[in-house]
């Protein structure tokens, strides 16, 4: 079967910021050395699909530049990650309005393929998914739409979008965000002996001529709220019920949590998976250099140089510098896109890094950001959600944010 990839590069991110004030939601850096899109693009070419379109729009300079430099195939192989961005043509001069639309204003593109059935992927989400299991039960059940999803619980379910299954498996009801109402309980999964409902996760297969057909025969813009409930009362959609590790990276909380879990024992998701790896760019860094310090539960990237005292359940990013006697807890540091000659210094004297004596805890620092010595930055005692000079609090969490110098002394 010929299949084609299609990955939603995502709108303006707005419930990640400020980590997308310069970059779009799949070029958020995640697990220290990957960005977001690694993961989709990663679960494509396990699976032998190695025809793949990034559909992108919002701050995209970057992605663009991450996926120019990390996935190149040889001219043989057939294979391709082809970027298509929003573009003015005759017959639309605006943005995608949504990802019906971008996937409609794309799909002269990928239709040149002349696949059998189109994968489309969300590009900011966390999971190992085997997507040829999924493509041969959607050719099993003579599918015209297979939708992946998530058995949840009744406490998550009223957010998020709900389907009813038959006891086939087929879909016959959709429900976006129901809310803990009476028609939550009617939208009880039926294979489950205890409460469960089944969410969608936003990855859908579809037979390329209904796909088409869906999206000529109307001008919504978005799959969630509009397509998929069309295509559930005209063609026969199924479920693939989805029991893996798998989370929406949507809001800076979730992304903090995911990216800690990660440093567990044990965690839900390992990228440690031989037979599926997840890959990124090759950078050719040195390895990182612990002069001395106290490493528990941490992740740490490439390229590192840590003389600090103590690192607590964390994850350390590319370049990342850590001065003596620094503690960090609870913290996600970003690391840097470059090293910092000696003989070029920055007007404020402070280099790249975090400087000695620092405590920080319970925050995200974003990438290139300076620190001077003794400083201390937590989110304690300040309200849930708060933008200031040098951090934004989101979710209880503080975000230092790109390229931020923070004066030696300072107390956030």
């Amino acid at each position: 079967m010929s299949v084609v990839g299609l990955i939603l590069g995502g709108g303006k991110g707005t419930r990640l910021q400020p980590l997308t004030d310069e970059r779009s939601k799949p070029a958020v850096p995640v697990a220290g050395k990957y960005r977001l899109v690694d993961i989709p693009i990663s679960n494509c070419l396990n699976n032998n699909i190695r025809r793949i379109y990034l559909l992108t729009q919002f701050n995209s300079v970057s992605l663009h530049q991450h996926v120019n430099a990390t996935y190149r195939f040889d001219q043989f192989s057939g294979g391709f990650v082809r970027i298509l961005a929003a573009e003015q043509t005759p017959d639309s001069a605006g943005w995608f309005q949504g990802t019906a639309d971008a996937v409609r204003r794309s799909m002269r593109y990928f239709m040149y393929e002349k696949p059998d059935c189109v994968v489309v992927l969300s590009g900011d989400q966390l999971y190992r998914m085997d997507l040829e299991n999924v493509i041969a039960q959607h050719k099993a059940n003579n599918a015209d739409v297979t939708i992946c999803t998530n058995p949840v619980v009744r406490q998550e379910a009223g957010a998020l979008g709900l389907m009813h299954v038959d006891k086939t498996g087929r879909i016959v009801r959709f429900a976006e965000k129901p809310g803990d109402t009476p028609l939550l309980d009617e939208l009880r999964a039926p294979m489950y002996d205890e409460e469960r409902f089944l969410a969608s996760m936003g990855i859908y297969i579809f037979s390329t001529n209904v796909l088409e057909t869906l999206l000529t025969d109307s001008d919504e813009p978005d799959f969630g709220k509009h397509i998929i409930p069309k295509a559930i009362e005209r063609y026969n959609v199924f479920s693939y019920i989805f029991n893996g590790y798998w989370q929406d990276i949507g809001t800076i909380r979730s992304f903090w949590e995911a990216n800690l879990g990660l440093t567990d024992a044990l965690p839900s998701f390992s990228f440690y998976e031989a037979g599926a790896p997840i890959y990124s760019r090759m950078r050719f860094l040195p390895p990182s250099k612990i002069n001395q310090c106290h490493l528990e539960h941490c992740l740490l990237s490439d390229g590192c140089i840590v003389s600090g005292e103590r690192i607590s359940h964390a994850v350390i990013g590319l370049r990342a510098k850590i001065g003596e006697g620094t503690v960090i807890e609870d913290s996600i540091l970003m690391g840097a896109d470059f090293y910092e000659h000696g003989e070029i210094g920055h007007p404020s004297g402070i280099p790249l890094g975090i400087g000695r004596n620092c405590k920080i805890s319970k925050a995200i620092i974003d990438k290139n950001v300076r620190i001077g010595d003794d400083v201390v930055i937590a989110p304690d005692g300040k309200p849930a959600d708060e933008v200031r000079e040098f951090y934004h609090v989101c979710d209880g969490i503080i975000v230092i944010r790109k390229n931020t110098v923070i004066p030696a002394g300072t107390v956030l």
